[in-house]
Order: C-alpha cells, then structure tokens, then sequence
C-alpha cells in the first residue's frame, strides 16, 4: 500500500474526524497564504492570488459541507494545502 492509500483509508474509516481536521488546517494555511500575499501588495495580480486561495480553500469546506464521497473530500483537501503552500513559498521567496 502506498501512504496515499494509507492516509485515505485513516480518513474514510473517521470520516467526521478527519474531515473537521481537515477545515481547521486548510483554514490555517490559506489564511497564512493570503495574509503573506496582501503584505507583498495590493494590486491585480495580488488579487487574484487571493481570489485564487480563497476558492480552493472554499471548495474544500463546500465538499465537506455538501457531504461528498471520502475520496472526492480527501483529494480537495490535499489540493487546498498543495495551493496554499505553494502560494506561501511563492510569496516568502
């Protein structure tokens, strides 16, 4: 088994647990990523950094919320923190 199998079949099996987990750290991190992009400015291109964090971390919590399959939540949370963490790096460097 691979660690992504791993960890999917730790989040399926406390779906509930993982899930609220889950909120709680896609919210850190995206708003660690969006503070660290409003302190480099507040132009366009800013903006839609911004605008671009918001949606995925949104689209995770909408996943949760709308009660979609373990592995659609599990994906979008990854995801969530792949974008958010990219966009800190992006944003530090």
């Amino acid at each position: 088994m691979t660690f992504y199998q791993k960890q999917l079949s730790e989040f399926t099996q406390d779906f509930y647990a993982g899930a609220t987990t889950g909120i709680i750290l896609s919210t850190c991190i995206g708003s660690i990523a969006a503070m660290l992009i409003l302190m480099n400015g507040h132009g366009l291109g800013e903006m839609l950094q911004l605008g671009l964090i918001v949606v995925v971390c949104m689209w995770y919590n909408a996943s949760v919320l709308a009660q979609l399959k373990p592995r659609f939540v599990f994906n979008s949370l990854i995801i969530s923190l792949i974008v958010s963490i990219s966009f800190i790096l992006i944003n530090i460097l």
